[in-house]
């Protein structure tokens, strides 16, 4: 079902890890943003836009995770966009013929492994590097290219509604995870990349995180600072205060803390190799 958020903005909310599938709607059809996790809740989507009388003109993902490349073809074919960046991490995966096979994998534990669609999976559309707007008729739609998370990673901000979708940032549920694999430097990285969402923040009325509940105007700075807090208890070696990790952690969400675990441990080997501070 999908819930209005914003004038033009709605939000469908997957059973999976509360990831959430954002609708905005323009002249000719809608655009839609991480499209959700299971065939079922996107076939469920592709309904709610009918009866919305308005078909999908246009896709993006905001980064080059699993959970967000999926498609269904009840959703049609419209054109699916990304940053460069994503794109090309997109094909790097796609390169290895055992790719779909790892996600199911996967996906194994958790249940759902037969209900994600793999088909259409990553079928994205590279935007030139620097390009500032999602391309199509409907509400100017703001590129907020970074490079915390994941490469090529996007915020989007939708900025006639007044609505930020942040990608898998600035949740109540998930501790910033940052980019460990290919970059020099992933803690400046995430927070180059909350100076960047801290610059339209002032602007925000509701904030949309790629899982986890959405947020209104009164949130956006405090969820700034909470992922801020805890990168820099990273950085300096400390044992971040955070109510996503411990006994404090949303019911259903304790594996937060195993991420914890696992990025605290992967920063202090850095640490050790490069003779940086961290845990």
């Amino acid at each position: 079902m999908l819930r209005q958020v914003a004038e033009g903005v709605l939000v469908h909310e997957s059973e999976f890890c509360q990831s959430n599938a954002v609708v905005v709607q323009g002249r000719d059809g809608v655009l839609l943003i991480d499209p959700g996790v299971q065939d079922r809740e996107m076939a469920c989507l592709a309904n709610d836009v009918s009866d919305l009388g308005q078909t999908v003109v246009a896709g993006f993902s905001t980064h080059p995770d699993w959970d967000h490349l999926l498609w269904h073809p009840s959703l049609g074919a419209a054109p699916r966009y990304g940053t460069a960046r994503c794109a090309a991490t997109v094909r790097d995966q796609l390169s290895d013929p055992g790719a779909k096979a790892e996600i199911t994998a996967h996906l194994g534990p958790t249940g759902i492994a037969d209900q994600v669609p793999l088909d259409l999976y990553g079928l994205i559309t590279a935007l030139p590097a620097e390009t500032a707007r999602i391309p199509w008729d409907g509400p100017h739609v703001r590129i907020i290219e970074h490079q915390a998370h994941a490469p090529g990673h996007a915020a989007l901000f939708i900025e006639e509604r007044g609505v930020l979708v942040a990608g898998d940032m600035l949740s109540d549920v998930l501790v910033p995870m940052l980019d460990l694999d290919d970059t020099a430097d992933p803690i400046e990285d995430y927070l180059a990349a909350l100076r960047l969402l801290e610059g339209v923040a002032g602007d925000v009325d509701a904030l949309v995180p790629g899982h986890g509940s959405v947020g209104g105007a009164d949130q956006v700075h405090a969820r700034i600072e909470r992922d801020r807090a805890y990168v820099l208890a990273l950085r300096e070696g400390h044992l971040p205060s955070d109510p996503r990790v411990g006994p404090s952690a949303k019911a259903g969400w304790e594996w937060v803390s195993d991420v914890h675990n696992g990025q605290a441990q992967r920063l202090a080997r850095r640490s050790e190799r490069d003779g940086t501070p961290g845990f």
